[in-house]
């Protein structure tokens, strides 16, 4: 019988995320770290990385931090390689650095797709190649950060409803793949959280931000979310309560798609 009241000690276990700066990447390591797993935060973003680092470290959190544009190849297996090289072993891989812009089909440039499709899927892809060695070497764990917008549509934001949508099915993908071997692989799809890129999109829509976060708040539970919402879910899916779960997604919303 599992002891259920143990299942969410991660202590010896070793992560990586994506995204990390920030938002929902920054807030799953925090709950990892406090969770007692060793996490490597992955970003783009030296500066602001490095001092959420800093400031983990100072809290007595042990936490690493490895630069990687997630469109690269290179920058990906990079990261693994340092995570691995640092602390010998990969257990969890969190993918969580993306990007949005709010433009419709007419409005957006080639190179905005590319951008938003090789941040949030492509990037994706490249860090779960990169990293699947290790993580069949320990029976480990993928979540993807998918997004409300998986599942449905959204006004001013193709490219991004395009790049969660295949999140979503690499997942469900993905995970048969990687069935044979004990590596499990899931999906968080969040609703409207309140994060830097949240406001960034009030700033492109030309809206009131606390308007914004009204409008976000409509739903059942009647507040925007907030990382720590999104990272109890991540925790749930790469804890052993969660061992007989793969190639599912979780929605975490506040209701919005009830």
């Amino acid at each position: 019988m599992k002891k259920f009241s143990e299942a969410l000690d991660f202590r010896g276990k070793v992560a990586a995320v994506t995204g990390a700066a920030s938002g929902i990447g920054l807030g799953v390591v925090q709950a990892l770290a406090e969770a007692g797993a060793t996490v490597m935060m992955v970003d783009v973003d030296v500066t602001r990385v490095r001092l959420e680092r800093d400031r983990l470290k100072q809290a007595g959190f042990e936490v690493e931090f490895s630069r990687a544009d997630v469109r690269s190849e290179k920058d990906c297996e990079e990261a693994v390689a340092e995570t691995v090289k640092k602390f010998g072993k990969l257990d969890i891989l969190v993918n969580s650095a993306g990007v949005i812009i709010r433009k419709d089909v007419l409005e957006m440039s080639e190179e905005e797709w590319d951008l938003v499709l090789d941040v949030n899927l492509k990037g994706v892809f490249l860090m779960c190649r990169a990293a699947l060695p290790h993580l069949i070497e320990t029976k480990g764990s993928i979540v993807n950060i998918g997004s409300g917008w998986s599942l449905k549509g959204g006004p001013k934001a193709a490219a991004y409803c395009a790049s969660k949508a295949g999140v979503l099915n690499f997942t469900r993908a993905l995970a048969i793949d990687c069935g044979k071997y004990g590596v499990r692989v899931n999906c968080v799809c969040p609703g409207d959280v309140d994060t830097p890129m949240l406001r960034k999109e009030a700033l492109e829509l030309g809206l009131d931000l606390e308007e914004f976060l009204r409008e976000a708040a409509a739903r059942p539970v009647q507040r925007p979310g907030i990382p720590d919402d999104v990272a109890g879910a991540v925790l749930f899916l790469a804890s052993p309560l969660a061992d007989w779960i793969t190639g599912t997604s979780l929605v975490v919303d506040g209701g919005g798609l009830a």
